[in-house]
């Protein structure tokens, strides 16, 4: 009896979690597979397009057929389904997720205010390599972190993945929805039907771009209704097309076929490659996309779903094409051909859906990418708008958005056909999966800390059936490959020259630092009459006193009573926990009234908005003021020995559960009753005096603090209630003299015009103006 009970409580928990991983499973189809799916509408007229030739024989046809269905098992599902998968960060995925990894593993970051405390977090998971078994990973590691050369190599090798990404989301919305509409070209005479479909596909073009900034929340439920109608009409298509006119087509995916396609088309089967390889444009998605599934759901959706139906479909149409050897045009290749002709126009509108939403899929990832670029400081500042308040990762970025439909009209109004696209865009996807190959082959050592001939394994056999690939792609150079070579050289500039700028700032106010001692040399007053108020400084720095600081003390007759100088910086993992949100410690004596804040997040993170970060700083100041004071400290506590300031890791407002709660009202608020009732069990710390603004911290009962902790409460109350001014610098970045030439151009010329072109901190636009003081200071570096 006690054993039926057991069972009866954990069936329906074995039953809920697979429910939820197949519900995962349905969603990621309308997310992470529109792109991939919508592949067969250009993959054979692509290959077939001038390099190779339908002929009776069928050896080209069942080879392209042969090499599609290898293609698609070596690398979507054995490489990226098998293994890439498992290379998450912290369920995060991408290039940048690679990237962020080997960050931790071998300290190669781009961010240069890093700290140990940083390590600590909970998604850092930093693993040392040290066993005297991996001799080879440490040697490795240790290369790495000498060598400054290499870490260049590995920051560049992440940006031209990052760079081919958003080339991609030039060119898949431009091939998918060109492709979807050229269903029309059967339809109507060959002089004619190209004046129809370039203006039908770059009016689908512009209304996509233009609903980007309404988001996909209202209407992303239907995406994955559209994608799977759309595969069930491939795979239906397809088995019709195989029974109908050739079952034994199946026998193409022998390897053996792939020989003899080579041997009679030679240099022409080679160059054809560069068509077979789209078949597997949108693979990437399945690892970019990684943070918004599960490993388990993207596995189950792609090997149960998405693969037999891309199969069928291309055995489907080398099983028309088998039968049909007249081929009165180029177009007559094309997917729609083998499409029967009562429902070719449903599947005309299902095929335009489909590639709407692999569209949409490729253009949210390209906004995710930059905006994780930018965290990490490697691309300028842009406005990102949160297009949805329930759904996490949802946003849109004006300036790349119009960025991007201005290029992809761009290249459908230029080339006008699908050759040319479709050269561009396969090199832009073999880029990346050669990029993504490269950057495991050190996870595999590095962070998996497996065997260096393992690592050689991978990186020799999934590179060379991708290097066979890029070499087809990157020969047709002239004819439309050299776009996104283009945009990846003028996107690579851009980031490299950010990245290099924002380092050497901060190597110059790190060298320019106030030392302790010369602050000690002020005394309690710093020199300066103290006026109510807190003065939060903006700083880059993690420790020391900034350059900005001594021109205020030196130059102004008064200062503010509380003193905070905040560093809002991004740390190399995913997610940044509330509970780990601040470091915040003093500078100084404990009379001074100086204290530093360090606010973290991961890079794929939402900044919290300006009214809520203010309670929290001021919370997290009160709680550490709190737990100095405790006879009996229970919080976390790091050293920062670079200036011997102990940090204290201090969560937000919502996690202090048993900690400070900060209560604020207006002056004419007569709500002390309520306050008091909201306290509960909770001490009021008040101000003596009676201000326009009443703040108050409910501190828990028989706290054990001492009275200085006590007095140093009541001061920043006072401070809180008589306002907060925001001092941002606003740097003017200048080579210094002697410097190389391209040392000048960068700095001069090109960090420089970014810098004036780019928005600025998103914390410091959602202070008011009125209480905010920008500080001019020129940088020669």
């Amino acid at each position: 009896m006690a054993l039926m009970d057991v069972e009866t409580r954990t069936n329906p928990i074995k039953k809920e979690s697979w429910r939820a991983v197949l519900t995962l499973a349905y969603q990621s189809l309308g997310v992470v597979y529109g792109d991939l799916s919508t592949s067969p509408l250009y993959v054979y007229k692509s290959t077939f397009a001038e390099d190779i030739h339908h002929s009776e024989t069928n050896e080209e046809i069942y080879g392209v057929l042969s090499f599609i269905f290898w293609t698609l098992t070596l690398i979507p599902l054995l490489k990226y389904v098998f293994i890439v998968l498992r290379a998450d960060d912290n369920g995060e995925g991408g290039t940048f997720a690679l990237y962020s990894l080997l960050c931790r593993h071998a300290r190669v970051s781009t961010l240069p205010n890093g700290q140990v405390a940083d390590e600590e977090l909970y998604e850092y998971k930093k693993d040392e390599i040290v066993s005297a078994d991996k001799g080879f990973g440490l040697r490795l590691r240790s290369t790495l972190e000498k060598h400054k050369f290499l870490q260049r190599i590995l920051l560049v090798l992440a940006l031209i993945g990052t760079c081919m990404v958003i080339g991609d989301g030039v060119l898949t919305p431009a091939i998918s929805v060109f492709s979807a509409v050229s269903g029309l070209e059967l339809s109507m005479a060959k002089p004619h039907h190209q004046y129809v479909e370039v203006p039908v596909a770059c009016v689908i073009l512009l209304i996509l771009f233009y609903l980007q900034h309404y988001g996909t929340h209202r209407i992303g439920f239907l995406f994955a209704p559209i994608v799977i109608t759309w595969l069930f009409c491939i795979s239906a298509i397809g088995l019709y097309n195989i029974f109908h006119w050739n079952p034994h087509v199946y026998r193409a995916v022998s390897p053996y076929y792939m020989y003899k396609f080579l041997k009679k088309t030679r240099k022409g089967g080679w160059m054809s490659l560069g068509g077979i390889l789209l078949c597997m444009t949108g693979s990437e998605a399945m690892y970019a996309d990684l943070g918004h599934f599960s490993q388990l759901s993207i596995k189950i959706a792609f090997t149960c779903v998405v693969y037999p139906a891309l199969i069928l479909a291309y055995m489907g149409q080398a099983a028309y094409l088998s039968k049909h050897h007249l081929i009165e045009s180029d177009y007559r290749i094309g997917f729609y051909v083998s499409v029967p002709e009562k429902i070719r126009l449903p599947v005309l509108v299902i095929a335009i859906l489909a590639a709407v939403v692999g569209s949409q899929a490729v253009i949210t990832g390209t906004f995710s990418i930059i905006k994780q670029c930018s965290a990490l400081g490697c691309f300028p500042r842009v406005k990102i708008i949160h297009t949805s308040s329930e759904v996490h990762g949802q946003i849109y970025i004006p300036e790349i958005n119009w960025t991007l439909m201005l290029l992809c009209l761009a290249v459908t109004v230029g080339f006008r056909d699908t050759k040319h696209i479709s050269n561009a865009s396969g090199l832009a996807v073999i880029t990346v999966m050669l990029v993504t190959t490269c950057l495991m082959s050190l996870v595999i050592v590095l962070c998996w800390r497996r065997s260096g001939f393992l690592a050689i394994c991978f990186i020799f056999f999934f590179g060379s059936i991708e290097a066979l690939y890029f070499s087809a792609s990157l020969i047709k150079f002239l004819d439309g490959a050299w776009v996104p070579i283009a945009l990846s050289f003028i996107f690579l500039m851009i980031m490299y020259i950010w990245n290099y700028g924002t380092r050497k700032k901060y190597e110059f106010d790190v060298q320019n630092k106030v030392s302790i001692q010369w602050l000690l040399g002020l005394g309690d007053n710093l020199g300066i009459a103290r006026v109510r108020g807190i003065g939060l400084i903006h700083t880059e720095l993690v420790s020391g006193v900034p350059s900005i600081f001594s021109h205020f003390v030196t130059n102004l007759p008064a200062f503010h009573q509380v003193v905070i100088f905040l560093c809002i910086k991004s740390v190399p993992v995913p997610h940044v926990r509330p509970e780990e949100r601040f470091l915040v410690g003093r500078v100084g004596p404990k009379g001074y009234r100086l204290y530093r804040c360090i606010a973290r997040y991961g890079y794929r993170d939402v900044h919290m908005d300006d009214v809520e970060f203010e309670k929290d700083l001021a919370c997290s100041i009160a709680e550490f003021i709190r737990s100095e004071g405790l006879e009996n400290n229970n919080v976390k506590i790091e050293d920062d020995f670079e200036d011997d300031e102990r940090m204290t890791v201090i969560g937000t407002t919502s996690t202090h559960t048993n900690g400070i709660k900060l209560w604020e009202s207006n002056g004419g608020d007569s709500s002390d009753d309520t306050m008091a009732s909201v306290a509960g069990s909770r001490e009021i710390i008040s101000s003596p005096r009676v201000p326009n603004k009443k703040v108050r911290f409910l501190v828990p009962k028989n706290p054990g603090m001492d009275t200085s902790a006590v007095v140093e409460l009541q001061e920043l109350m006072e401070a809180r209630e008589a306002g907060l001014a925001f001092i941002l610098g606003h740097c003017y970045v200048r080579a210094k003299s002697g410097s190389s030439f391209m040392k000048r151009v960068a700095i001069d010329v090109g960090y420089d015009f970014l810098r004036r072109n780019s928005r600025g901190p998103s914390y410091a636009l959602s202070f008011p103006r009125a209480s905010t003081l920008e500080v001019a200071m020129v940088y020669h570096v």
